[in-house]
């Protein structure tokens, strides 16, 4: 990784942080983020995963129209100059009861 990667990188960190501690308290179920990146195609290989405990409250999260939190993500994105093309396919969302029925919990393969 580059130092110029590595310095845009912690600037993400930093805005995701700010988002994922709003979730926290905005998301019943919601319990933590990250973002995925190959730096030799950035920004289009930015992806940021919302994980939520279980997919009863995925599924609460969308019937009541994903409110506002992938509107917070590129906004907060955009205060750092990163700019989604594609936000619908580059902000995902997943539970922990997928990732465990699915990967026995090893969010490393998951995402991976």
């Amino acid at each position: 990784m580059r130092k110029t990667d590595k310095k845009t990188d912690n600037q993400i960190r930093i805005v995701l942080t700010e988002v994922c501690d709003h979730a926290l308290a905005a998301y019943p179920g919601f319990q933590w983020l990250t973002h995925l990146v190959d730096y030799s195609h950035f920004p289009e290989s930015l992806k940021v995963v919302c994980v939520f405990d279980t997919n009863t409250n995925l599924s609460h999260f969308y019937e009541a129209g994903k409110p506002g939190l992938d509107a917070f993500i590129v906004t907060k994105l955009a205060t750092i100059g990163i700019r989604l093309s594609k936000p619908s396919a580059q902000i995902a969302y997943d539970t922990e009861e997928n990732c465990e029925r699915e990967n026995k919990g090893k969010w490393a393969h998951r995402l991976g």
